[in-house]
């Protein structure tokens, strides 16, 4: 793993630093049966005709699915619960979960309702039938299947109760790294979804790097194959699986990627993130950081040669200490930046839905998808060191309201002191954070949120058309989509902090004397102001401004 800019700028306050797959979220589907005809065709291999192809018997088979796992968890002494709605069924599980870890076994069964694609036959004239999905999808019985296995930890099938069985498995990236960990004699401290302490940082990068190579799709697999059909029997004996030909097809439906930096110290991680968001949350568009707020001190020790050694489990406990969530959503997609335990910041690419990234879903795709999540991460954090440290070349103020040829073209120059161009340049700037690049609709759409007033995409394509001809935005090749260059964006936020966190209110408080005390505990940014002002009113003097 490379170091991106902005780790490499904090690598002296760091123990070590690690990437891990997180949530996955695969679809298992039987893609014969996912269109009327070839649900019919399936149909008629397990019962040999159409003769009881009807809507009862679809219901009859749900209700005998039904009937078969409640008898199946009463036989085996396993606990069903029928959870209300909103109910958090993982946190629920996690109060079930096997103490003992060479245990491979399902230990609960949740029951649920959520919408799902439930067929209906409807026969007419002489022996005509029509297979259909009903419209709009139903509210149906869902059964969480939560199994712990050895290799994978906590994994959960959660199956529909209608044929055919629609399936989605869920995973996690950071227990299958515990477990290899564990099996390697590494010692560790986890607390919920995150290493906290580790005995050798590298040796867990190294297993936590498998699951980003080829071989992590076999692994995926298998574990799929295993677990969804064990559940599957349930439904349908061995005997009509093999006869109708029943196979499950799976696909990537949702990946979260984390960068996890490891921090000397809780204290200096919690003053780094602080400093990050203070001064990159405006220019990159964010309009909420959520807090949990928990107790006031974070704590600060470190293990070392004569600390405790770091237990070998999972602690699962509240935080005490305050949690900031630093998040941006663009399509389908979101960056994360909060901190988890006690020194480890996160920095987490999620993708709500895989189809959005244009490179496949098929399970055969997930490596190739774990790459681009890293190189939004990667992406996200250039541009947040980039923001964080804003850089300011003595020639752009001169060149910036010029205009330039591009191409054949003779375009205007850049005034910063239109409120549609500062729109424009803070637009480019937050979604510079997007690895891929932008469109010009989806400029037109932030500028347009700031500007609250309508801005059209022809508009956009003509300011965009002034920036790229200053070179402060790229155009992809064979793409729609421009990007811009680290050094456009530190120059981009250096001009609008300027002109925003300097030029700005220094004038507007230069001739204004404060009256009253002052404060007792000034922030070292208002103190700078104050001083500021102070000698601008003498240079105003001096130049015999009126102020």
């Amino acid at each position: 793993m490379s170091l991106d800019p902005f780790s490499e700028y904090y690598a002296e306050l760091l123990d070590g630093t690690y990437d891990c797959v997180d949530r996955i979220v695969v679809n298992a589907y039987f893609q014969l049966a996912q269109r009327g005809g070839g649900f019919r065709v399936w149909w008629r291999r397990l019962f040999g005709g159409d003769d009881k192809l009807d809507t009862t018997h679809l219901m009859r088979m749900a209700g005998r699915f039904s009937r078969r796992v409640h008898g199946w968890a009463k036989k085996k002494g396993i606990t069903l619960i029928h959870c209300k709605r909103g109910e958090r069924k993982h946190e629920l599980a996690e109060t079930y979960l096997p103490q003992d870890p060479k245990r491979q076994s399902i230990f609960l069964v949740l029951v649920s309702r959520a919408p799902a694609p439930v067929w209906e036959v409807e026969r007419f004239g002489k022996g005509g039938l029509d297979v259909k999905r009903k419209s709009p999808m139903p509210y149906v019985n869902h059964y969480s299947f939560h199994i712990f296995d050895r290799e994978w930890g906590h994994v959960t099938v959660r199956m529909s109760g209608h044929p055919p069985f629609g399936a989605q498995i869920l995973l996690n990236g950071h227990e299958y790294v515990a477990s290899q960990a564990r099996a390697k004699g590494i010692d560790f401290t986890k607390e919920g979804n995150c290493f906290t302490e580790v005995s050798d940082y590298a040796a867990l990068a190294e297993i936590a790097d498998t699951l980003r190579q080829p071989g992590a799709m076999g692994r995926l697999s298998q574990v799929c194959r295993r677990w969804v059909f064990s559940c599957l029997r349930l439904a349908l004996d061995v005997s009509q699986i093999r006869k109708s030909g029943f196979e499950y097809s799976f696909s990537v439906h949702q990946v979260e990627y984390s960068r996890n930096l490891i921090f000397n110290k809780g204290r200096e991680m919690e003053q780094v993130f602080s400093g990050v968001i203070d001064r990159t949350r405006g220019l990159l568009d964010v309009r909420t950081v959520k807090t949990l707020f928990g107790y006031k001190h974070r704590p600060h020790w470190k293990w070392g040669k004569n600390k405790k050694k770091p237990r070998f489990e999972m602690v699962l406990e509240r935080p005490e200490y305050g949690l900031s969530i630093f998040k941006i959503h663009f399509r389908k997609q979101s960056l994360k930046i909060y901190t988890k335990g006690e020194r480890v910041l996160r920095i987490e690419a999620v993708s709500h839905n895989t189809k959005d990234l244009g490179c496949g879903r098929v399970l055969e795709k997930f490596p190739l998808i774990v790459s681009r999540l890293e190189k939004m991460v990667e992406r996200f954090l250039e541009v947040l060191r980039c923001v964080d440290t804003t850089w300011l070349s003595d020639e752009l103020l001169e060149q910036f309201p010029r205009p330039t040829l591009f191409g054949k073209s003779r375009v205007a120059g850049i005034d910063l002191n239109q409120p549609r161009i500062q729109a424009v340049v803070n637009s480019v700037v937050a979604l510079s954070a997007i690895d891929g690049g932008f469109r010009v609709s989806e400029l037109a759409s932030k500028v347009g949120e700031i500007l609250g007033g309508a801005y059209t995409v022809r508009q956009a394509s003509y300011d965009l058309k002034k920036l790229r001809a200053k070179g402060l935005a790229v155009r992809r090749s064979r793409s729609r989509r421009y990007e811009t260059p680290g050094w456009a964006v530190r120059s981009m936020a250096a001009l609008m902090a300027l002109r925003d966190k300097v030029i700005k209110p220094l004038l507007a408080g230069a001739g204004k004397r404060k009256r009253g005390r002052r404060p007792r505990n000034q922030a070292p940014v208002d103190a700078c102001y104050e001083a500021l002002q102070k000698e601008m009113q003498n240079l105003f003097e001096c130049l015999r401004i009126a102020a």
